[in-house]
């Protein structure tokens, strides 16, 4: 196998292509399931795999256990099951254990039950894809099964507009050589229809069911990868091998179009097929919120278990000194030891303290996050009403994570623009015509102009420059055409080609049909026929195409169109004209649209002869015959007339440069991930803002240099023990913020070592039998990719181009790997789904697609500009209502409950409640929860608007300001100084004085702590919110009634009679809120408590609104941004005129000359191509007088069956009988005319 050369500047080494050891026997169903492969030392598993696929997690049997596993990833829950565990054992338990295990429980089925409902969707949607029906060959005829049925080895048929349900060797189809067009959206986002054809052998051969059901072929061919865009292997059959790529091949995803039948053999079934090798698995994603949390569950346990040690060694201390003071007590102690005493009160300490991590907080969040995802459904200006789309919040788990995206990974196709192309504008003879509100629909009958006097010109018909124009946008092209009877259908190889037709159309010349030797088109009402001489089609190379055709009245006219800086080189002269199209060309540039020059020249006969004879000649060459055909090419293409340009709009949905200028003031940086072409890519570019004029755009080869340079640096520094050298220091000369890349899918792979940034045996039984030989290139390998990493995060764009799913999720792990940035990935489609799965947040769009993104995805939209919404609007608000949450969950938890800590210095350590057990169980769930919930669920520091207005303000989420280690301890020492105040301040005045009705016991001072402590925590969650509600009121008053109700409940005597170990404290808050001592008291405690409060609120309230109210002062000094127009102000040259695209690949020029597709017309038919795509049994070479046709393409093979060479007869070629010799002789049809396979052929 051929070897891949690394990138230039690259340092890693050559790669192997997969070796052909998958081999696939046609109807041989025992075979591939007997094969089996071992995958774990003596373990095995069949080698093929069945098509039913399972994206589902759980199943009946494994859904509790391996829940619960991934539930107890959460530290919190396994801190609560050793809180439970502890309250077991009756010597230190305080609370009965059930009373701790019930929260428990709820959470964890809160949790199960929400995995359960998302999984069931997974099932559901599993199941009506295995369910599809599809016709498998068994026996000697088709019977109906569904797709779980299919096995590698089966032949598959299929119908029109049928899904393809595994890869497939298409074999045969009822389309002329066995052609079938398939729609590939759901793979690579492309609309527009591409073609793959049989072999000629299997066409031939394989034309009834019985033919089928004898066929014994075997196919060898590469293992399963994710390559999508390439395919290689060997067919051998009846002594003969054939070769085989990725044209033969039709892919799981696929859906057939304009074609009635064709028939395929399985090759790659289910997860072995290459759209499901590129899907990824789905990922448990956590918030940065929740990692931290989980921190701090450790950290809060540490410090938990260090101040139980404390009181415990303290109570040991105490006990011994007790006990040597009081020794007629010692019979009290005979059976303990103060040793032991402080063991018991350490776990005591440890069990009345762990409130300090309530469970109620975590279902609280779970409830939080629940109404905020409502919040986001019932956003109505998210709601999309073209279509009745709202917005869907489908996880409920990770909407504070909304708030800290740094980087965007978007599809472009069908999430960016529409995938529309409209015909805008154009320049004629100078004159520019279009209003630039160009007509949108695709459809024929519904196609409109864009300007009124252009139609009016051209239907009077007397400029002649014009009239040439019309006619080449009618007959420069290779649009494929389907009469439907009512009206004309086109097929294009991209969108770009059938705009221009359906321009055309609309003026007047209309493209009626073709055969291989001529075209039809409709002029003003009078139909006229071409002959088709040759036909010089469109590469990546050439950037252009022609058409050499003869009139009706005999006169040869070329006719080309093609980028602008291959056009105006080639011009006869220039002159005010073009002087006038090359600034209509600069004018259309600017407003982002994608220009083409056309001109035409005519041709004299005698030229025209000369040029075919060598041009048949060099179609004959075996040797250098592209390069001959390119020159040829280049010599006709010469003294054109321009005749004017045209510009066509690639349209952006609604909102999308103002969308990304938004992000881009956030401080977020927006990638384009895409399968498209770079030109179309980067025209996309610039015309959503991405790209500026100013920017440096760095491309492969200067990202290689880069590379390069980084590499050489940090392997000569290395040597010396020197710190490795930024990548700043390697390009110095542009600031980093005016720097954007471009590169390819091929680049990425060759630079990343084919993509792979987590290796596939990661299992530690491969760690320790490859870690001694692996790891030099692991290091080496993580250097290459961390310089990449650091290169693209230093510019404001980067743009990757023809890339696969696959390599779209690695470029957003290898962001979240080395820059352990929050990550959020944007599409529409199948091919965006591994993407969605990997990034932190996965966002799909409701397009035209399908809907396999918006079923993996965590949030749906039905427009990409609806993303600055859910980022700056519900994100910044979540994440400040979820950080101000946990802010004063803590704060109202340790004020209130770390007074515990304090009163063991005065009861002998001997962990004695404090208060009373229905206000510490009540603490958390009725007395303070609410207003800290109504912050949670209302919370807002500026409105929507100002939101949307002062896009700055996010930055504060991604840089994790609101809470974070700092903050915790912020709020831990606020705490423990209110806990501290409001306890010393309550034993300061008990000590000396009592009340009038001698209030000073155990009851009433448990009750004075508390309420001090409740009052101060609510006037502090008071002072801190900022925007009040209604409810918010209803929830602080809700709370202090709700404290009252259950004192008096809980306190009653009637309730102390009839369980007095469980009511402990009779009439204690009566007794003690009735006197006016108490209630002075919690007055002190709680001014005491406010005054730093106010007094920090009072600083932040007067430097805080100066320094904000500076900021926007200093955004609304800035230069106003000029409103959201698709122009440029900076006058560009041909490099952004030139970003036009016409299709991926070679169009369907070949077929077209070769008559592939086409069958000639009948002699009955006035002029109008009835049917063209209707099939031909088979195709045959022959001379036709003057014209140059081309029938079909020659492989030579010699007597060793092996192919030496593919011959591909050039346009306008007439084959003749000396160029046969070589081949042998069953390569003749039964007519003794040569059949062979078609090849595809660049220069053709």
């Amino acid at each position: 196998m051929a070897e891949q050369d690394p990138a230039p500047g690259c340092p890693r080494g050559k790669q192997q292509q997969p070796a052909f050891t998958w081999e696939v026997r046609a109807n041989d169903r025992s075979y591939h399931m007997q094969v089996r492969k071992k995958f774990a030392f003596c373990l095995s598993k069949r080698k093929y795999s069945g098509n039913a696929i399972r994206t589902a997690k759980y199943s009946l049997l494994t859904f509790l256990p391996l829940n619960l596993y991934e539930q107890f990833h959460r530290m919190a829950n396994v801190y609560f099951v050793f809180v439970i565990l502890l309250q077991t054992f009756p010597e230190i338990s305080t609370l009965p254990w059930y009373t701790l295990l019930f929260p428990l429980s709820c959470l964890l089925i809160i949790r199960g039950l929400r995995d359960l409902i998302d999984d069931i969707g997974r099932h559901r949607s599993d199941r009506s894809i295995n369910s599809r029906p599809c016709e498998i060959l068994a026996g000697s005829r088709f019977c109906w099964r569904q797709w779980r049925d299919i096995c590698v080895g089966d032949i598959v048929r299929l119908r029109k507009d049928s899904v393809v349900p595994a890869d497939l060797l298409l074999l045969c189809s009822s389309e002329p050589s066995s052609l079938c067009y398939v729609e590939t959206a759901d793979i690579d986002g492309e609309t527009n229809l591409k073609f793959r054809q049989a072999l000629l052998v299997t066409h031939q051969e394989l034309q009834s069911e019985e033919s089928m059901a004898a066929f014994d072929g075997r196919v060898r061919c590469e293992e399963p990868n994710s390559r999508l865009h390439t395919f290689t292997g060997t067919l051998r059959w009846r002594g003969r091998t054939h070769a085989l790529d990725g044209d033969r091949i039709l892919l799981r995803g696929c859906r057939v179009r304009n074609t009635a039948l064709c028939h395929g053999l399985v090759l790659y079934a289910g997860f072995d097929s290459k759209i499901m090798r590129n899907s990824g698995k789905i990922k448990r994603k956590k918030t940065k919120l929740d990692q931290l949390m989980d921190r701090l569950v450790i950290v809060i346990f540490l410090l938990l278990l260090a101040t139980s040690l404390g009181l415990a060694v303290a109570s040991g201390f105490w006990a011994k000194t007790f006990q040597e003071k009081h020794s007629y007590l010692a019979a009290l102690y005979q059976h303990t030891s103060p040793a032991h005493q402080a063991f018991l009160n350490f776990w005591g300490f440890t069990i009345l303290l762990s409130i300090i991590i309530p469970m109620s907080m975590y279902i609280t969040f779970e409830f939080i996050y629940l109404v905020n995802s409502c919040f986001i459904n019932w956003d109505l200006e998210m709601y999309y009403g073209a279509k009745d789309i709202p917005a869907e919040a489908r996880s409920t788990s990770l909407s504070d994570q909304l708030g800290q995206i740094q980087y965007i990974f978007s599809d472009k196709t069908g999430t960016l623009t529409q995938n529309i192309m409209s015909f805008k504008k154009c320049c004629v003879n100078g004159t520019i015509y279009g209003s630039g509100t160009g007509h949108e629909n695709k459809q024929p009958q519904k196609s409109g102009v864009c300007d009124v006097t252009l139609l009016e010109a051209a239907q009077r018909d007397n400029d002649p420059v014009l009239r040439e124009f019309l006619r080449l946008l009618a007959l420069c092209h290779t649009v494929m055409v389907e009469d439907r009877g009512d009206q004309l259908v086109y097929q294009a190889a991209s969108p770009d080609e059938e705009a221009l037709v359906l321009a055309a159309r609309s003026l007047g010349y209309v493209f009626l049909g073709r055969t291989q030797d001529s075209i039809t088109i409709r002029e003003l009402g009078r139909t006229r026929t071409y002959k088709l001489l040759a036909m010089l089609d469109f590469n990546s190379d050439r950037k252009r195409m022609s058409v050499l055709v003869r009139d009706p009245q005999g006169t040869i006219r070329l006719y080309t169109k093609g980028a602008d800086t291959v056009i105006l080189e080639r011009l006869q002269s220039r002159g005010p004209r073009e002087s006038l199209t090359e600034s209509a060309l600069d004018r259309f540039a600017e407003e982002t649209l994608r220009t083409l020059c056309v001109a035409s020249r005519e041709v004299s006969e005698a030229e025209f002869r000369t040029w075919g004879r060598r041009h048949r000649e060099a179609a004959a060459l075996l040797g250098d015959r592209a390069r001959e055909l390119d020159g040829l090419y280049e010599e006709m293409e010469q003294n054109l007339q321009l005749l004017g340009a045209t510009a066509i709009e690639d349209k952006l949905q609604d909102g999308v440069p103002e969308t990304i200028q938004l992000l881009k003031l956030g401080n977020i940086k927006v990638w384009v991930l895409t399968g498209d072409k770079q030109e179309t890519a980067m025209n996309i570019g610039y015309a959503c803002r991405l790209l500026t004029d100013d920017m440096e755009i760095l491309e492969e080869k200067e990202v290689s240099e880069i590379l390069q340079a980084y590499w050489e640096s940090n392997n000569n520094l290395s040597g010396h023990g020197d710190a490795p050298c930024s990548l700043s220091q390697q390009h110095p000369e542009t600031p980093c913020h005016k720097r954007a890349i471009i590169i390819s899918g091929d680049f990425l792979d060759r630079i990343l070592h084919t993509g792979e940034v987590l290796k596939e045996k990661k299992g530690w039984p491969w760690q320790w039998l490859c870690c001694g030989r692996a790891e030099a290139s692991q290091d080496q390998g993580a250097l290459v990719e961390k310089a990449f990493v650091d290169l693209a995060t230093s510019c404001q764009a980067v743009i990757c181009c023809r890339v696969t799913p696959k390599q779209k999720a690695v470029m957003v792990q290898l962001v979240k790997k080395h820059k352990k940035a929050v990550t959020l990935a944007i599409g529409d489609g199948a091919n965006d789904v591994n993407m969605i799965k990997t990034a932190d947040i996965g966002v799909g769009i409701s397009g035209l697609e399908g809907l396999q993104a918006v079923q993996c995805s965590d949030y749906a939209l039905a427009q990409f500009s609806f993303l600055q919404r859910l980022l700056l609007v519900h994100g910044r608000w979540n994440y400040l209502r979820i950080c101000k949450f946990l802010r004063c969950f803590f704060y109202k938890t340790f004020a209130g409950l770390l007074a515990q800590v304090w009163f063991a210095f005065h009861s002998g350590f001997t962990a004695q409640p404090l208060y009373e057990g229905w206000f510490l169980a009540l603490y958390n769930i009725f007395y303070t929860a609410y207003p800290v919930l109504s912050v949670g669920l209302f919370e807002q520091d500026v409105s929507a608007k100002k939101s949307l207005e002062f896009p700055e303000l996010y930055v504060v989420g991604q840089q994790d300001e609101l809470f974070n280690y700092r903050v915790f301890g912020v709020t831990l020492l606020h705490g423990v100084g209110t806990s501290l105040i409001s306890f010393y301040i309550t034993l300061w005045a008990f000590e000396d004085h009592v009340g009038t009705r001698v209030v000073g016991d155990y009851e009433s001072f448990s009750v004075t702590v508390a309420l001090s402590a409740l009052l101060s925590v609510l006037v502090e969650i008071v002072l801190d919110t900022q925007y009040w509600t209604v409810l918010s009121f209803l929830m602080v008053t809700a709370s202090l009634l709700l404290f009252c109700l259950f004192s008096f409940l809980t306190q009653t005597v009637d309730a102390y009679r009839i369980a007095p170990a469980i009511f402990r404290f009779p009439d204690a808050s009566w007794n003690a809120l009735t006197d006016p001592y108490v209630l002075l008291v919690v007055l002190l405690s709680l001014v005491v408590n406010t005054l730093p409060s106010l007094t920090v609120h009072a600083v932040r309230a007067t430097l805080g609104r100066a320094t904000t109210q500076q900021r926007i002062q200093l955004r609304a000094r800035r230069a106003p941004e000029p409103p959201v127009e698709l122009r440029s102000h900076v006058p560009r040259g041909s490099f952004r005129r030139s970003s036009y695209a016409f299709s991926h690949q070679q169009g369907y020029g070949g077929l077209i000359t070769r008559g592939d597709s086409l069958r000639v017309r009948d002699s009955g038919d006035s002029g109008r191509v009835r049917d063209n795509l209707c099939v031909r049994d088979s195709l045959r070479v022959r001379d036709s007088g003057d014209g140059l046709r081309v029938r079909d393409s020659l492989h030579v093979r010699d007597s060793g069956d092996s192919v030496r060479d593919s011959l591909c007869a050039g346009d306008g070629l007439r084959v003749r009988d000396h160029l046969c010799a070589k081949a042998t002789p069953d390569a003749l049809s039964p007519q003794g005319t040569l059949a062979v396979p078609s090849c595809s052929c660049p220069s053709v």
